[in-house]
């Protein structure tokens, strides 16, 4: 844990507080070097009105992690905006209630522990203080955990938790680096949502799977379960686990 990060408990109380009335409104939305998740992007995307192929190919780059070949998905950089975020106003964040989960948790971040045994999930949380940030001494009178209730970060977490635990079996069964298919096949199911649902159901890839009818139609409108299947797809192509989908 770096010298700026100081934990906290989630019971403790939450000395921080973020408004348009803080001198350093929208500050944290510049310089910025954001990596998003494929809920952050489903989330974004349904709020734009966009295909996750038309949000992508407008509003971020992709590279290819250099030991891993995992797909790293970025906003785009713009220099002449101070590398800014595409969606920060004057008036704050026009994309608000779907912002993603690292602005949702800033000041805090967040690492989790899973018990092996148990495979009970154990939160840490700390406080990042960076020296442009004036949110920080505000009486709340909130808790961490109330305050990030008050953020609406539990659906991101679980989802997001869900991607953590597949990099981690990644890493366990194929250290090093995928090979261009492999990562074409993550990068399809996880970011392009709406490609793969294509490719479902207009492409049959799915042709040799013998999946229920009932679930195939969830996967036709049901983005969330949708990005639950493509994870489990990339499971099987990529580590030979097999489906085990119930009516």
């Amino acid at each position: 844990m770096s010298e700026d990060m100081i934990p906290v408990h989630e019971q403790d109380p939450m000395p921080f507080e973020c408004c348009s009335k803080n001198p350093c409104f929208n500050e944290c939305c510049r310089d910025l070097n954001q990596a998003l998740t494929p809920y952050d992007i489903l989330r974004l995307k349904r709020n734009l009105g966009l295909s996750s192929q038309g949000f992508l190919k407008r509003y971020t780059a992709f590279h290819y992690g250099p030991g891993s070949g995992l797909p790293i998905v970025e906003f785009k950089s713009n220099p002449a905006t101070g590398h800014k975020c595409p969606f920060v106003t004057s008036k704050g964040c026009s994309v608000y209630a779907d912002r993603p989960g690292s602005c949702r948790l800033y000041p805090l971040a967040r690492a989790i522990v899973m018990d092996r045994e148990t495979k009970e999930v154990n939160e840490y949380f700390a406080l990042i203080e960076e020296p442009h940030c004036k949110g920080f001494g505000k009486k709340t009178n909130l808790t961490v955990r109330e305050w990030m209730d008050g953020q609406e970060v539990e659906f991101h977490n679980l989802h997001n938790d869900k991607l953590m635990e597949l990099i981690s079996l990644k890493n366990k069964i194929l250290p090093g680096t995928l090979d261009g298919a492999q990562s074409d096949q993550f990068y399809l199911a996880l970011y392009d949502q709406d490609e793969f649902r294509t490719q479902i159901f207009e492409q049959n890839i799915l042709k040799d799977f013998n999946l229920p009818d009932s679930f195939l139609q969830t996967l036709k409108t049901d983005d969330e379960a949708l990005m639950d299947f493509g994870i489990a797809w990339v499971k099987n192509m990529l580590f030979g686990i097999e489906l085990n989908i119930k009516e």
